[in-house]
């Protein structure tokens, strides 16, 4: 389905919220709210909102680790298995 057909009023929302989330089971595409013609906010399925927040999740984990690197702040690969090692 396009995006056009996804952006609904807010009366929109008020008048058939079972049917939108009946329809999420075939059609999981966000359906973006307006308000006065502004998009204003998002409705998703929770799968999809889970999905979305999990990847956000290892996003900011890669970007935690570019940053570690970029600062120098890593260790040898052969260094970190010795001490593993180690440890045993």
């Amino acid at each position: 389905m396009s995006l056009a057909q996804q952006i609904k009023p807010i009366s929109y929302l008020k008048s058939h919220a079972a049917e939108i989330i009946k329809d999420f089971a075939t059609n999981p595409d966000p359906l973006i709210i307006t308000q006065n013609g502004e998009a204003k906010m998002v409705v998703l399925d929770i799968q999809a909102y889970e999905q979305q927040q999990e990847t956000m999740a290892l996003l900011k984990l890669i970007a935690m680790g570019n940053k570690e690197l970029a600062q120098g702040q890593f260790q040898d690969a052969d260094d970190f298995f010795s001490e593993m090692a180690r440890e045993e």
